[in-house]
């Protein structure tokens, strides 16, 4: 068994020491395995989450996605909140109001709904969860609405206006935010386009 690893790990520390320093600082062999610094992201996130001053009237804890911003608030305690980048609605697609989490999940299953099907009939009728799954690291889900918060492993749709309703954030960001939150937690929708 040590005979089986002992081979590909030599063969990354050959690489990583000959590749100069500038390739050893920037490449970590957890990559392969999973769990390294990329392990959440597959790109930069365009948007950095933030502390923010925020005014609005809602209690801590209270979650406020604003789709015509393109930005989630998590309304903190002194008149702050964390500000997240994230991806709404495209046209037609978008909406408001005020649901609750109703369940969260790590690495979750898609089921595309059958209107998505109807619309997409390429697409999967089921997805085990990973990293190639379009809701990506984490899921909050939204009343008995068919949206959820979820990630993405695309960054570069994050602050776009391209998905069936639901409101995507970077890997990195929804798993920062759902350990912030819990079921239960107030989620405030505003659609001012």
């Amino acid at each position: 068994m040590i005979r089986f690893f002992a081979a590909p790990i030599a063969a990354i520390a050959l690489l990583t020491a000959t590749a100069g320093g500038a390739l050893a600082e920037e490449f970590d062999t957890r990559d392969i395995m999973g769990g390294g610094p990329n392990f959440f992201r597959s790109g930069a996130n365009p948007i950095p989450r933030t502390t923010v001053n925020y005014s609005g009237n809602y209690a801590p804890g209270t979650i406020v996605v604003n789709t015509s911003e393109r930005r989630l608030y998590l309304v903190l305690q002194n008149g702050q909140a964390l500000r997240y980048g994230i991806g709404v609605g495209r046209d037609g697609f978008r909406w408001g109001g005020v649901h609750r989490i109703t369940a969260k999940k790590e690495w979750p299953d898609w089921t595309p709904p059958s209107q998505m099907i109807a619309r997409r009939p390429d697409l999967p009728r089921h997805m085990k969860g990973g990293i190639e799954n379009p809701l990506g690291a984490r899921a909050m889900y939204l009343g008995s609405t068919l949206y959820r918060i979820h990630g993405s492993n695309e960054p570069e749709t994050i602050g776009q206006a391209v998905s069936s309703g639901c409101f995507r954030m970077t890997n990195d960001d929804v798993t920062d935010l759902y350990g912030r939150v819990s079921v239960g937690t107030t989620v405030v929708v505003l659609n001012n386009n």
